[in-house]
């Protein structure tokens, strides 16, 4: 293994294990996307046509940016913008590329700045279920509940700023005590909670429905947006892009192999998305409602499941609770890049730079809790007539998730596969030989047409 420069020297600064910075890993890749969005998309565009797209696009664009992300910054060993200063300096790159490691540290606080405001209804909703408010209630009762929290801009407030304060907890406390310690808890928890939900669903009528669905490609449901829409999914789905992955690819050891283990990473992603399917689509079924119900299929048609089933509180609270899990192991990668900077270019304590980020964020994140009620009607850039109905929260996601994430995945695919000095690197990504050779061809040409092809389609 060819050695860099690593700033983060101290044991205490590192990963203690592969194992480790796997969970970390997959912990923030593993989030609401996969737990929330991944099944209504895919019932949205018809089921197993569109899971077998999204796994073909999962191999050849999301896990190529996986490694080359983790790569840069463990070759840097520093925050985003360091490492992206160190390596273009020394590797005579052009200073053009500075910006990727900007744009990811930005993208990054600006999804945690909204992304708590969500993660804070799972909160609320597990209080619902578990005191059995869904029981027996109709579908225009649960939403109007679910209208009636987000018409109240102080319960979100109050959900949002607890959740932050558990994100800040978390990471003020290190690598080790702090953040390989929550993943180290909450991802086996996780997976217990979606297994339990799985076996659940697998006593009702409709689980061999919800397999059928999945699992069984009928390719005269898929569109061409679809075959987009899982490209997209794919892309973004393993918190590429966004500076997590440099950011925690700096505390990791030289003699972990980044491509075992990012392919690794990849498989506990869609792993957890693909039981998340298996665990929702046959509690819908089995209660006659629609898998294409969009947004609301989690917070909506989902409580309407459990309040129809026998031990429907139960398991609607440990429901909530895997999305509440999910949502915190994704959220504390997002304040990692910030946290990283500040330690490093303000001389703050880890402790004071997650106070202090977490803070900013979730002062920007009243934005978004507003965006919802007393700001529906506030479209900041509504003089501009492809923004004139987009909320501040609307305009938050998409700039990130449309402008941002892509271009930032573009980039590093680029500056990886042509730009990143050669001297090393297949053994810095830990393949040799052909599957070295096929993995640059696909990094370089591939995934950089797949991403252009999902940002230019989300601008249309």
């Amino acid at each position: 293994m060819t050695q860099h420069t690593q700033p983060h020297q101290a044991a205490s600064s590192l990963w203690s294990s592969r194992l480790a910075f796997i969970l970390a890993a997959a912990g923030s890749a593993v989030g609401l996307g996969n737990i929330w969005k991944f099944p209504y998309i895919t019932g949205e565009n018809g089921g197993g046509a569109f899971v077998l797209v999204y796994l073909v696009c999962i191999a050849l664009i999301g896990v190529p940016v996986l490694i080359a992300e983790t790569m840069i910054g463990r070759r840097g060993g520093q925050s985003p913008i360091a490492t992206m200063r160190s390596l273009t300096g020394r590797d005579g790159a052009a200073r053009g590329w500075r910006a990727i490691g900007w744009n990811g540290v930005v993208a990054s606080f600006l999804v945690l700045s909204f992304y708590s405001v969500i993660g804070g209804w799972s909160l609320v909703y597990i209080g619902k279920a578990a005191a059995g408010v869904f029981t027996g209630a109709d579908a225009e009762a649960i939403g109007a509940q679910f209208g009636a929290l987000l018409a109240n801009p102080w319960e979100l407030l109050l959900w949002h700023s607890v959740f932050m304060a558990l994100v800040i907890l978390i990471v003020g406390r290190g690598i080790r005590s702090g953040l390989e310690r929550a993943v180290n808890m909450l991802m086996p928890l996780l997976f217990v909670l979606l297994v339990a939900m799985v076996i659940y669903a697998m006593n009702t009528d409709s689980f061999a429905r919800g397999v059928r669905f999945m699992f069984s490609p009928d390719f005269s449901k898929l569109t061409t947006e679809g075959v987009l829409v899982a490209l997209g999914h794919a892309a973004f789905t393993l918190s590429i892009g966004i500076g997590v992955l440099m950011a925690y690819g700096s505390y990791l050891p030289t003699r972990v192999n980044i491509a075992r283990t990012a392919v690794t990473i990849a498989v506990i992603d869609t792993g957890v998305a693909l039981l998340a399917g298996l665990a929702i689509f046959p509690l819908v079924f089995a209660n006659g409602l629609e898998p294409g119900s969009g947004p609301g299929l989690i917070f909506v048609t989902l409580p309407l499941a459990f309040g129809k089933m026998s031990g429907g509180v139960l398991f609607g609270a440990v429901f909530f609770v895997l999305l509440l899990v999910a949502a915190i192991t994704s959220a504390i990668s997002m304040l990692e890049p910030v946290v990283e900077w500040l330690e490093e270019h303000k001389g703050f304590s880890r402790a004071r730079s997650a106070l202090f980020g977490g803070l900013v964020i979730w002062f920007v994140g009243i934005g978004t809790v507003l965006s919802f009620n007393l700001w529906s009607d506030v479209h900041p850039l509504g003089f501009i007539a492809f923004f004139k109905d987009k909320t501040v929260f609307d305009l938050l996601d998409f700039l990130v998730s449309n402008l941002m994430m892509p271009l930032g995945g573009l980039a590093i695919a680029l500056f990886a596969g042509w730009a990143l000095g050669r001297q090393g690197l297949a053994e810095d990504i830990g393949l040799r030989g052909l599957p070295y050779r096929l993995f640059m061809v696909v990094l370089r040409y591939l995934t950089p047409a797949g991403i252009a092809v999902v940002f230019l389609y989300n601008l249309v």
